[in-house]
């Protein structure tokens, strides 16, 4: 090979300037290359060691690619530098599902729209509904137009038992959520939620329609993108789900409980789904087969060391409802007692239970048959 000029050995040598940096830094970020933004920030701090916007597109990018540890990592290099970094602090550990550190974190933070955003998500994850819609209230004041932010809405009122504000606190949002604007605004979630909305307000007809609705939005989008028929049947398992649930309210428990068994022995839903599916099928057999409904409920249940502990697995610990933990824990209980398997009965944990009147009242029938 031949020797490089010296022209070119100068070139080669020649720095980068930080300008240039940053714009190859603005490139990688808007085509979504972040492990090459992370280089590329990397490179500008080296020039410029405590470059702000520097780091701030660093730990951005680590976060855009899912590496949360490295975005904390990186928070922490940068722990002497006059940057405050709190909110993707905060962002990171509520996608570890550190729901309570995140939240100390917020605590004290300027009320901006990202920070209440965060807020309102971490609240509801950890079922504290009134705290997530008071987070939602006062995001009113920033004129937040967004789609994702409504169905959040929505979200947290029907989670929250709440489902006949939603109509009104739609309205307010000029949101129509007749199923004719619906397929008009072609939005899977929207759809999906409404639909949430009218099982709650026992509108079942009006539910069905709109679940429905947001299957075949659901489909056509995910067709366009390639996916298999056993894809698309397990993206879109919570509206069979919710179908099934429709039929089941309907009166219409055989075909409800085939979707739900159908679902459960596939394994064609993610494990939310079939978490529901599972507690949903119990409550129709009731104790027909106790030993079947125990097998299918312990799948959703950590192995621990302690007989009488309760924890579910940890894909499902953040993703249902208390009121959908509360259906698991009901089932199991009545379960345990038919089967007469007392010894492994969950003891009452008031931190658990006490926002549950049922299971609540439940466990008091349940132990006193116990010590009676």
């Amino acid at each position: 090979m031949p020797p490089k000029s010296k022209a070119a050995a100068a070139a080669a040598a020649e720095p980068v300037s930080v300008e240039d940096l940053f714009a190859a830094l603005h490139r990688h970020i808007e085509a979504g290359e972040f492990p090459q933004a992370v280089k590329v920030a990397d490179q500008v701090l080296a020039a410029s060691p405590g470059d702000e916007d520097a780091v701030r597109c660093k730990v951005v990018a680590h976060i855009k690619s899912d590496a949360t540890d490295k975005a904390l990592a990186a928070i922490r290099a940068a722990e002497r530098l006059p940057i405050d970094l709190s909110y993707y602090k905060a962002y990171c550990y509520y996608r570890q599902n550190k729901l309570q550190e995140a939240l100390d974190i917020l605590n004290g933070q300027e009320e901006t729209a990202a920070v209440l955003q965060l807020e309102s998500q971490i609240y509801y994850r950890l079922g504290r509904m009134n705290d997530c819609m008071s987070s939602y209230e006062k995001l009113q004041k920033f004129k937040v137009d967004s789609i994702d932010l409504k169905i959040n809405i929505i979200a947290a009122l029907v989670a929250g038992g709440r489902a006949p504000e939603v109509q009104a606190a739609m309205k307010a949002q000029k949101v129509d959520l007749t199923t004719r604007a619906l397929r008009d605004t072609r939005s899977f979630e929207l759809a999906y939620n409404s639909a949430c909305t009218l099982i709650e307000n026992k509108k079942y007809s009006e539910a069905k329609e709109q679940l429905d609705l947001a299957k075949r939005i659901g489909k056509e989008e995910l067709m366009v993108e390639d996916y298999a028929e056993d894809e698309i049947e397990y993206e879109l398992a919570p509206v069979s789900v919710q179908l099934a649930y429709v039929q089941q309210l309907q009166g219409q428990t055989q075909e409800a409980m085939e979707t739900y068994a159908n679902m459960i022995n596939k394994k064609s839903g993610d494990p939310s789904s079939l978490a529901v599916a599972t507690a949903n099928l119990i409550s129709v057999k009731g104790t027909k087969d106790v030993a079947d409904g125990l097998r299918k409920l312990d799948r959703l249940v950590e192995k621990s060391t302690a007989p009488n502990q309760l924890q579910l697995i940890e894909s499902l610990e953040f993703k249902l409802s208390s009121r959908q933990k509360e259906a698991l824990y009901s089932a199991r209980v009545l379960l345990l007692l038919h089967a007469n398997k007392i010894d492994q009965l969950p003891a009452p944990d008031p931190l658990r239970v006490h926002s549950y009147e049922d299971l609540d009242q439940l466990y008091k029938i349940v132990w006193l048959s116990v010590g009676s």
